[in-house]
C-alpha cells in the first residue's frame, strides 16, 4: 500500500514509520514537511503522493501550552484534521487519526473504563481541539478511523518516563513528586504503531480506542519503570491538588478498547509489558546521556 504519514518527527510517527514501512511504501512528513494548517499544502502533497491511506499522528500535544496558545493549538488539533478531510474524502483516500483520552471528563469512578460509547466533554483546550478535529473529520468524510490513546511514550521524542529518567539521573537523592491520584495508561508507541499498522487494510470507520491494557497513577508508572530500570530513585506521591498545571487533567484517562476487541483487532498488552519491553529494547539508549 502506498503510506503517507503526517506528523513523522514525533515519536508515534517515527515508530509508525518503522513499522508500517516494513511492508508498504511510506512517506513520512514532518510538520515542517506537511503543515496541516495550510490546506493548499495539504491539497499539493496529497495530489502529489496519491496515498491510499493517509495516517495523521500531527498534533499539538503540548496540553498546558495549549492554555496560552489556544490559537496555535486550535490551528493544528481542529483545523487541520478537517482540512485532511475535505482533500481525502475528495481523492479517495482512507484517514487514520490519532486522537486522546482528553475528550472525557474523567468523571468515571476509579477503575471503570471509558468506552467508545461514552459521552465526551474535554476540560481542557487541548481537549477541546482534538474533540473538535474529531467532528471536523466525521463531518468531512465517511471513510476515516479515529483511534483515541492516552499516556504514550516512545524513544523518538520527550515523554513522561524520561522525564522520570532524567530527574532521577541528575539527582538520586533528591525526592521527585510525582501526581498519584490521576489514572490511566502508559502505552508504548511502538505497540501502538503495530496496531496502526494492522488496521491499514481494514475497512473499518468510526472511533475506536487503543490504549494498553490495565491503568496505574502516573506515580505508579514511574515506579515501575525506574525499578525496572534498576537505578537508584526516590518518588513520592503527591495530590493533583498539591502539583497544580495550567491545563485542567482528568482524574481518569483508563480506556476500554471496546471496538477493537469486538473485531478481534486488539493488539495492544498491559502497560507493564510495554514497559518491559521499551527497556529491553531501548536500555542502552535511554541510560547513553548519562
Amino acid at each position: 500500500m502506498n503510506i503517507l504519514i503526517a506528523g513523522a518527527g514525533g515519536q508515534l510517527g517515527q515508530d509508525c514509520l518503522k513499522i508500517i514501512g516494513e511492508k508498504n511504501t511510506v512517506h513520512g512528513r514532518t510538520s515542517g514537511q506537511l503543515d496541516i494548517t495550510d490546506q493548499a499544502q495539504v491539497e499539493r502533497e496529497i495530489q502529489t503522493l496519491q496515498p491510499d491511506v493517509l495516517v495523521n499522528c500531527a498534533a499539538y500535544t503540548a496540553v498546558d501550552a495549549c492554555e496560552d496558545d489556544q490559537e496555535a493549538c486550535w490551528a493544528v488539533n481542529a483545523q487541520g484534521p478537517g482540512y485532511l478531510a475535505e482533500v481525502c474524502a475528495a481523492k479517495g483516500v482512507r484517514l487514520i487519526h490519532i486522537s486522546t483520552d482528553y475528550v472525557f471528563a474523567g468523571d468515571k469512578p476509579i477503575p471503570q473504563a471509558y468506552t467508545e460509547l461514552d459521552s465526551v466533554a474535554p476540560l481542557s483546550a487541548y481537549g477541546k481541539s482534538k474533540l473538535a478535529g474529531e467532528q471536523a473529520i466525521r463531518d468531512k468524510m465517511d471513510n476515516f478511523f479515529i483511534l483515541r490513546t492516552s499516556w504514550l511514550y516512545g524513544i523518538g521524542g520527550n515523554n513522561f518516563l524520561k522525564t522520570m529518567l532524567r530527574l532521577a539521573m541528575a539527582d538520586s537523592e533528591r525526592t521527585i513528586r510525582v501526581v498519584n491520584d490521576q489514572y490511566g495508561s502508559l502505552t508504548w508507541t511502538m505497540t501502538l504503531a503495530r496496531q496502526i499498522d494492522l488496521l491499514l487494510a481494514s475497512d473499518l470507520t468510526g472511533i475506536a480506542h487503543a490504549t494498553a491494557e490495565g491503568s496505574s497513577t502516573w506515580y505508579e508508572g514511574a515506579k515501575y519503570f525506574l525499578q525496572s530500570l534498576g537505578i537508584p530513585f526516590s518518588l513520592e506521591p503527591c495530590t493533583t491538588k498539591e502539583y497544580p498545571t495550567p491545563a485542567h487533567r482528568p482524574a481518569n484517562s483508563i480506556l476500554e478498547n471496546s471496538v477493537l476487541k469486538t473485531q478481534d483487532l486488539n493488539l495492544m498488552q498491559t502497560w507493564q509489558q510495554d514497559i518491559d519491553a521499551f527497556i529491553e529494547q531501548y536500555r542502552d539508549t535511554l541510560l547513553a546521556p548519562y
